[in-house]
């Protein structure tokens, strides 16, 4: 059996990934892959950047990660209120001007997105979607959108994140995984998610799991940086 630990959406909150990543190691997987946006709106974005850099794992950009990585005027983010888009503005000019040099560097080079094959089955890892780095794949997608995004053949398993929302759906003999958000969950549940994809010959079985853990550092370090507290998970 192949174990496959797939994480994202972490937005410089690295006690919740210190917290996460001591989870999956617990579960002995054999692989671990990160599907972008490690940065943006909480404040260790260069600690989270660095320790993701040390994993030594594919990873994938997100938006945030490019918006920051080349100092670009916007995130990709769809902010759904002019109040969201200026707080969003917020963070990310705060986040442009923390993260060093050398960070928008490793940013810049990460990968647009990650293919596996394990025994004849296509595995593929995104951000948002196959075909656009911001797009959300929410869990209630018409089947019929989801099948259009491949042009050749549709894969075993499709993993993204983006959304901040876990979910696991069958779509024919497709499975689409949201691994919800290491940093910053957005579906109301107490928690940071991750996903573990089990594989054994052709079968594959997903589940998310829940890590739930104090923000000390986070929370003693905010008030100095000026950041709306909106931004707290």
């Amino acid at each position: 059996m192949k174990k496959i630990a797939v994480f994202s959406d972490i937005h410089g909150n690295i006690e919740a990934l210190d917290a996460v990543l001591k989870d999956i190691e617990n579960h002995k997987v054999d692989q671990m892959i990160c599907l972008g946006d490690l940065v943006g709106y909480l404040p260790f974005p260069n600690e989270v950047i660095e320790a993701v850099r040390d994993l030594g794992i594919p990873v994938i950009m997100g938006n945030y990660d490019q918006g920051v990585g080349f100092d670009l005027d916007d995130c990709g983010c769809a902010y759904p209120t002019e109040e969201e888009r200026k707080l969003g503005d917020i963070s990310l000019r705060w986040t442009q001007k923390e993260v060093s040099l050398e960070n928008k560097s490793f940013l810049q080079n990460l990968l647009p997105q990650y293919l596996l094959e394990i025994d004849g089955q296509q595995i593929i890892f995104v951000h948002g979607s196959p075909r656009k780095i911001n797009e959300y794949l929410f869990e209630d997608r018409p089947e019929s959108s989801i099948r259009r995004m491949f042009s050749e053949k549709i894969p075993k398993l499709l993993a993204c994140g983006h959304t901040h929302k876990p979910y696991i759906r069958n779509i024919d003999s497709m499975v689409l995984l949201n691994d919800g958000s290491a940093g910053r969950p957005k579906d109301g549940i107490p928690g940071f998610t991750w996903a573990l994809i089990e594989m054994e010959m052709k079968e594959i079985k997903c589940s998310i799991h829940r890590t739930v853990c104090e923000l000390p550092l986070l929370r003693q370090r905010f008030p100095s940086t000026g950041l709306p507290l909106a931004f707290l998970p």
